[in-house]
This record gives C-alpha cells, sequence and structure tokens, in this order.
C-alpha cells in the first residue's frame, strides 16, 4: 500500500513543489488564464447538465431490465469509459464534423458543430456521462425495488415513487456520479482536441491551455495544473464522501 501511495502522490507533490506559489495569483489573472477557467467551467457546468438529463432516465432503466437489449445498452454505456479519448474524438468527428456523417448534412444548412464551443460540450458529455450511469445504476440495482414495490402496493403512481422512493435512495450514488462525471469532464483533453480543436476563448480549455504552455511557459502551465489539480480534487472527495454517506445511510 505505501509503494501505491508512493507512487500516486510523489508526481502531484511535485507538481505543488515546482509551482511558483508567489506569482500564482499574477499568473492566473492573465488572459490565457481567466479564458481557459471560465471556458472549462461553463463547458464543464452545461455537459454535467445535459448527464444528468440524459443519464438518470439511462440509469433507471437499465436497472430495472434485463435480457439481452440491456446487456447491449450497458456495453454501448460503457464503451467511452475504456475509449481512448482521441479514438472518442475522433469518432465525434468522423459523425458530427463538416464533412461527417450527419455534420455534413448539418453543414448544408449552415448548422457547424466541429471546432465551436458546442463541440466541446458534446465530447465532455460523451466522456462523462457513463460515470453517472454506472454509478447510479450499480446503485440502483443493489437497492433492489422491495421499496418501490411497497410504495405501489400503498398506493403511490409511477412519478410519485420516482420522486419520493427511489431518487431519495439512490441520492448517495446520483450525487456521487455527478461529482465524478463534473471531474471528468473538467479533465478531458483527447476528445476535445480532436473534434473542438484548441481555439483561444472558444475550444481550449483548461487542460489544452496546459498542454500548449508546458513549453512556451512553464510557469502558467504549472499555475494552471495546480488550479485543475485543487478543482479535481475537491470534487472527487465530494465523490467519496457522498459515496461513504450511502453506505452508512
Amino acid at each position: 500500500m505505501a509503494l501505491a501511495l508512493i507512487l500516486l502522490g510523489l508526481p502531484l507533490a511535485g507538481l505543488l513543489v515546482r509551482a511558483d506559489w508567489a506569482r500564482l495569483p499574477a499568473l492566473l489573472a492573465s488572459e490565457r488564464s481567466l479564458d481557459a477557467l471560465g471556458l472549462s467551467l461553463t463547458t464543464c457546468l452545461i455537459s454535467t447538465g445535459i448527464v444528468l438529463v440524459l443519464g438518470v432516465p439511462t440509469a433507471l432503466v437499465l436497472a430495472r431490465t434485463r435480457g439481452r437489449w440491456a446487456t447491449a445498452a450497458r456495453t454501448l454505456v460503457t464503451v467511452p469509459m475504456v475509449l481512448p479519448p482521441v479514438v472518442a474524438g475522433l469518432a465525434l468527428l468522423t459523425t458530427l464534423g463538416r464533412r461527417g456523417l450527419i455534420g455534413q448534412h448539418l453543414s448544408v444548412i449552415g448548422i457547424e458543430i466541429g471546432f465551436t464551443t458546442v463541440s466541446v460540450v458534446i465530447a465532455q458529455t460523451f466522456v462523462a456521462l457513463p460515470f453517472l450511469v454506472v454509478s447510479l445504476e450499480g446503485a440502483l440495482r443493489s437497492a433492489g425495488e422491495d421499496y418501490e414495490r411497497a410504495a405501489t402496493f400503498l398506493g403511490a403512481g409511477p412519478t410519485r415513487t420516482l420522486l419520493t422512493v427511489t431518487l431519495p435512495m439512490a441520492a448517495p450514488a446520483l450525487a456521487s456520479g455527478t461529482a465524478l462525471s463534473f471531474a471528468r469532464a473538467l479533465g478531458e483533453f483527447g476528445a476535445t482536441l480532436t473534434f473542438a480543436g484548441s481555439l483561444q476563448g472558444v475550444t481550449r480549455t483548461l487542460p489544452l491551455e496546459i498542454y500548449l504552455l508546458r513549453e512556451s511557459d512553464s510557469d502558467l502551465a504549472l499555475a494552471l495544473a495546480v488550479v485543475l489539480l485543487a478543482v479535481a480534487g475537491l470534487v472527487v472527495w465530494l465523490a467519496t464522501h457522498f459515496r461513504a454517506w450511502g453506505s452508512h445511510g
């Protein structure tokens, strides 16, 4: 265990030690930093909202469905979690890009998706959605259907059962999955670069800015990396807290 913790913690400690803390506020106040931070937070909030809208119904259906269809759907949902990000970006580009399967038809009517802020949100949603679905579905399957059946027996309709029994029972998993989805969207790099490109203030998110600055301005790259590490650490801590709350609830 000690070796594992050293392997994981030492590089992060090295990042914190090398950062120029004295100049950190000035570095983060630069135009490039503010653009990247603002774009990342805005797109991540939007993509996390979309993840909730799409992911909650998907998890509910998968948790209560059996058979080959459910297995195939569960596999499809899980694939983006193990797919190399650049492959995910290429898949999005060949589908929604200007010359893509669907994008070419949208382009004819003046709708461009690739290399826009919309493409950043789509890329983040694509890679983050499975984290919510897998987390929430697992919690729902573990909880079973006994409480829902009891609520139905007592006269509660489907909507009331969902709002007063199912979702409250799965609230810790929902909160944890949402936090992990936000963290995954915030750290997304490969799919965004491939599908959205790197245009300052338009598609250049925090990870892309750090990548570009790593040689030209290492101090600013480290400052942004510290911010990304801090936000990711906070979000993961929240996810762990919610999961622990659920296990004790």
